[in-house]
């Protein structure tokens, strides 16, 4: 069934999207507050802010008392933060609907940041930074971010800097809550099994109240040569893991159905053309994949790689020459269909459950404001054609605006620099 969008007096956006057919029930609450609207000395406060909320509510004091509810409930459930939004979601059988409607509602009305709870929290997010920084293959995605768009807050990381967990006030997380946490910047979402009209109301009754605030809008993002050619750590590992490719369009461009279209042919799956290759023929990597990560004023489209240390020129004279392939030759009508296919398979495998299906809509919703459905999300990759591949291609993958990460026991960047100037990029 399609979505119903409705917009409340204080700017709230509500999205319900009914499934019938599931056993579940989903509720999302989104709202724009990530890394990219924070500062330099707070960067880090929007993933602490998500934190802490679970740490304790007006009505539910007590660390742990969130968790023990929804646990009992049988509902799955989470948060997290990204670098335009934050979320706050769980999902449980669709006649627990209600309780978990009020248990997510209060995590995002009511927290109370208590300063004991502040103080020990600071201690499990300097321990998942250090989780990330134990594994390469994620951190490696993170530099990529850094070199792409260097200090501003695009480049920063979402967990921010040890430093600035250690000192950031709770009166500074309040001050930000109060910022960003407004109506205008939020979104609801219900979708799965449940009555559209009851959730209308709840929405309205628990929301309807909120006072209408000002945004704080994040900074503009610098677009264009990336910050840093090559950013490398040093690391002791047994493979070096790669991220290489450039900056892209916006999620508003028109562009990115062929970017996506692009990613699936050069990395999108075990029998796109880089996997062959290097994991095929190579035999230099496990894994190999190309994406695009795409953003309200900036976007990008990268390769990544777990490789051979002693294959990296090779994994990386593969990479750059499909690059240049695709922007010099039109895709065959065999590999584009094949590739648009496999496109929109995922895409609605993936919305078959209410989690996924909530992600979906408030996904759009919280960056765009606008709803596309799966089925024209999917009529505009099948009206994609080869030349729009390749215009696609000579528009992004151009050699002076390619930027890579690398994580491995190297020392210098430079060999990485040498490799980048190989003839075949375009």
């Amino acid at each position: 069934m399609a979505p119903k969008k409705i917009i409340l007096s204080n700017g709230i956006r509500v999205i319900l999207v009914p499934q019938p057919q599931s056993v579940a029930a989903t509720v999302l609450i989104l709202v724009e507050a990530g890394s990219e609207y924070e500062s330099k000395r707070v960067n880090g406060i929007s993933h602490f802010l998500e934190h802490l909320v679970f740490k304790g509510t007006e009505k539910r004091p007590h660390v742990g008392q969130i968790a023990e509810e929804l646990d009992a409930l049988g509902a799955e459930y989470n948060a997290f933060t990204g670098q335009e939004y934050t979320g706050y979601w769980a999902k449980a059988e669709h006649r627990k609907l209600p309780r978990i409607f009020e248990l997510i509602s209060d995590l995002y009305l009511h927290p109370i940041f208590n300063p004991q709870e502040i103080e020990k929290e600071r201690g499990v997010i300097i321990e998942e930074i250090n989780m990330y920084e134990d594994t390469p293959m994620r951190r490696a995605q993170e530099l990529f971010g850094r070199a792409l768009y260097g200090d501003q807050p695009a480049g920063w990381d979402i967990a921010g800097e040890k430093e600035n967990i250690r000192r950031i006030t709770r009166d500074e997380v309040i001050r930000y809550r109060a910022a960003h946490y407004v109506p205008g910047a939020t979104v609801v979402v219900v979708a799965g099994n449940f009555d559209a009209a009851w959730a209308a109301g709840e929405i309205r009754s628990t929301f309807g109240a909120l006072a209408l605030g000002t945004k704080a809008r994040k900074p503009a993002t610098r677009v264009g040569k990336p910050a840093t050619r090559a950013l490398v750590k040093f690391k002791k590992s047994d493979q070096t893991h790669l991220v290489l490719g450039a900056p892209a369009c916006t999620i508003f461009d028109a562009a990115r159905y062929p970017l996506e279209v692009l990613a699936n042919v050069v990395g999108g799956g075990m029998s796109s053309r880089l996997f062959r290759k290097i994991r095929e023929e190579l035999g230099a990597a496990y894994y190999v994949r190309a994406g695009v990560e795409l953003f309200a004023d900036h976007g990008h489209f990268a390769v990544s790689v777990g490789a051979d240390h002693a294959k990296v020129p090779v994994v990386m004279k593969a990479i750059l020459e499909e690059f240049a392939r695709a922007g010099r030759e039109l895709v065959g009508a065999k590999e584009l269909l094949k590739a648009k296919d496999h496109l929109i398979g995922g895409l609605f495998l993936g919305v078959e459950t209410s989690d996924e299906l909530a992600s979906f809509y408030g996904g759009q919703e919280i960056i765009t404001k606008k709803l596309e459905s799966p089925e024209e999300v999917a009529r505009r990759v099948r009206a994609v054609t080869a030349e729009d591949v390749r215009r696609a291609a000579r528009k992004c993958i151009r050699g002076a605006h390619l930027s890579l990460s690398a994580i491995g026991p190297y020392r210098t960047r430079a060999p990485f620099l040498k490799l980048l100037r190989l003839p075949s990029v375009i």
